[in-house]
């Protein structure tokens, strides 16, 4: 019997897998991204599909851990004094967003005849957007560090904290023979949670980096990746203890951990497991979508979806625009932030046990919100490709259309329109592609005519002509973008020469894995300048002066090769410090590697 059990447990995790691994490709093949292929997926083999999967809800609790860890990765992005500088957009945008929209939608739903207290709940619950979708398409297109994605981050965070006073709202709901009788004191309540994160944030300040360091000496690579699971289940857990949100407390342990010499490798061990629950989550959401429920109640259901996506996209644009976004960027939130998210179901859940909804209800809205989160990706996929013809007819911009230059230029800004001097110097003729429409129409008072399109679309590359030219100048001011920007140039266009601006060293080191023939580091060449210039107030001559620049140059590159061959510390020793040494490093050995990711920038 036991045997039995465990053969149908692993049955189900091959459905799992082999789910993902059809789907995923498929619908990424077809441009229909990721997130629908593992939603279509779900759906195929759940309940309500071929039936192979039976326990969508199970399967939904265990990989909201995914949900868990992004928002861990994140952190790590953010540092508290870029955390700080948010703080305006975080409760103030993302209030501004919540209370119009909870109104409006509330106001939905009284006209579909329900009660102010089940409009307002169920309204409440579709304005907590999907974490997990939107930042897994700000992901996918690199727009999390952008400051139109800082801005969705940072209403995302404002609906994290917002499911801690909306299960409070739905207990005050409660009819009086359903409401808890020994439910703490508010004040108590406040109180756990204050002291949950005031632990959380001491363990960061003074805890964690010792540990890690503690266990970097013990140089055991599992260790390491059991203490990031550690770090970012116990965060997580300690807020789930407090009342508030697991994702939260995650982020929270991320924020922490962003000035630390581990974060890489933290962001490296974590990633594998990140990836994988994130895509058993959008499993489960497939999964759990009722076709029956949906069959039964067809109209109420569709029409849900319709004016509930609606009426909270319409707001989210009118905020976006009082707070000066502009039209594209305020039109590409509403699009991605329409759809209800994951805290819902813990919301209806509440209500439900609390009878402040019905179980019909509620079976309703989690369909409306399932389906919601179904149509967004595809929502996304059709703005994007709209978004692009539209591009063309803007006044002063154009896409590329057989361009037939040699040298192709992708990214105008301060980089690119110095480097364009050179080739046209030598005479050559240049094609230049950027994104911004407004560097596009300055660029031409200054007569050049730049031309709308991302460098990272195959199909842009033909139409700027980049098969035939000889070399491709990289110049874009993002680092995601230039990678990827080489690696689909290299494939599309392998005889042209990848000419690459590097955000620093180990951007340098990643844009050489990915095959580019010449990486310039954006900010080297000036540092050296700047170098040479104290070397000469300090009273060395102009021969002098030239001898210690070549020669820390040459010290650079034989630092680049060993880096590039060995990993970020095999060169450390051929860097100069001013940290008195014992033992002066000899330059013909390689240094000991290091368990310690580097820092970016030396």
């Amino acid at each position: 019997m036991a045997a039995e059990g465990n053969a149908g447990q692993l049955i189900g995790v091959v459905t799992l897998l082999g789910a993902a691994v059809v789907a995923v490709p498929l619908f990424k093949r077809l441009g229909l991204g990721s997130v629908l292929g593992y939603l279509a997926g779900g759906l195929a083999i759940g309940p309500y599909g071929l039936g192979l999967v039976d326990d969508p809800a199970t399967i939904l609790h265990v990989a909201e851990l995914g949900v868990v860890m992004f928002l861990f990765v994140i952190g790590l992005e953010m540092k508290p004094s870029h955390l700080w500088s948010l703080r305006g957009q975080i409760f103030g945008l993302g209030s501004m967003q919540v209370v119009l929209s909870a109104f409006l939608l509330a106001m939905v739903g009284m006209a579909f005849g329900f009660s102010w207290e089940v409009a307002f709940v169920s309204g409440a619950g579709f304005v907590l957007t999907s974490t997990a979708i939107v930042m897994q398409a700000l992901s996918e297109r690199g727009d999390i560090l952008a400051p139109r994605g800082q801005r969705i981050v940072s209403i995302l965070l404002f609906e994290d904290l917002l499911i801690v006073p909306l299960l409070a709202i739905v207990a005050f709901l409660a009819p009086a023979e359903a409401a808890p009788v020994s439910t703490s004191p508010l004040w108590q309540r406040i109180g756990i949670a204050l002291l949950s994160l005031g632990a959380l944030v001491a363990a960061g300040l003074w805890l964690l980096n010792p540990m890690f360091r503690i266990l970097a000496k013990a140089k055991a690579r599992e260790v390491m990746t059991a203490a990031a699971l550690l770090v970012v289940l116990g965060a997580a857990l300690l807020m789930e203890v407090g009342g508030l949100s697991m994702a939260m407390g995650a982020f929270v342990a991320g924020v922490l951990l962003s000035e630390s010499s581990f974060r890489h490798q933290l962001e490296a061990d974590v990633e594998p497991f990140r990836g994988l629950l994130l895509g058993l989550f959008f499993l489960g959401v497939g999964m759990s979508l009722n076709l029956e429920v949906v069959a039964r109640n067809w109209q109420l259901v569709g029409l849900g979806v319709v004016a509930l996506m609606l009426t909270k996209s319409v707001c989210i644009y009118l905020v976006a625009r009082l707070a000066k976004s502009n039209h594209a960027d305020a039109l590409d939130r509403a699009i991605l932030m329409a759809q209800g998210g994951e805290f819902a179901f813990v919301l209806f859940a509440e209500a439900l046990k609390l009878k402040v909804i019905s179980p019909e209800i509620s079976a309703n809205m989690t369909a409306i919100i399932v389906l919601s989160m179904a149509i967004t990706p595809l929502l996304v996929v059709m703005h994007k490709r709209f978004a692009h013809a539209e591009a063309i007819q803007m006044d002063g911009v154009e896409e590329p259309h057989d361009l037939q230059g040699n040298v192709l230029i992708i990214g105008f800004g301060r980089v690119g329109q110095i480097a364009s001097q050179g080739p046209l110097a030598k005479g050559a003729t240049i094609s230049i592609i950027d994104n911004d429409p407004d560097v596009i129409r300055n660029a031409a008072l200054y007569g050049f005519k730049v031309y709308f399109g991302d460098g990272a679309r195959a199909d842009v590359l033909h139409a700027a002509g980049a098969e035939h030219v000889g070399v491709i100048l990289v110049c874009v001011n993002d680092k995601a973008a230039a990678t990827r920007i080489v690696e689909n140039a290299r494939h599309e266009c392998p005889q042209a020469k990848l000419v690459v601006r590097a955000f620093d060293r180990e951007h340098a080191l990643e844009l050489v894995q990915a095959d580019a023939d010449y990486v310039v580091r954006e900010t080297f060449e000036s540092a050296l300048q700047m170098g040479r210039q104290a070397v000469l107030a300090l009273g060395a001559t102009d021969e002098e002066a030239k001898e210690l620049e070549s020669q820390v140059r040459s010290r650079d590159t034989e630092r680049f090769a060993l880096e590039t061959a060995g990993g970020t510390f095999a060169g450390r020793a051929l860097l100069l410090g001013n940290i008195e040494r014992i033992d002066p490093p000899r330059h013909d050995t390689k240094p000991e590697a290091s368990s310690q990711p580097a820092e970016s920038g030396i």
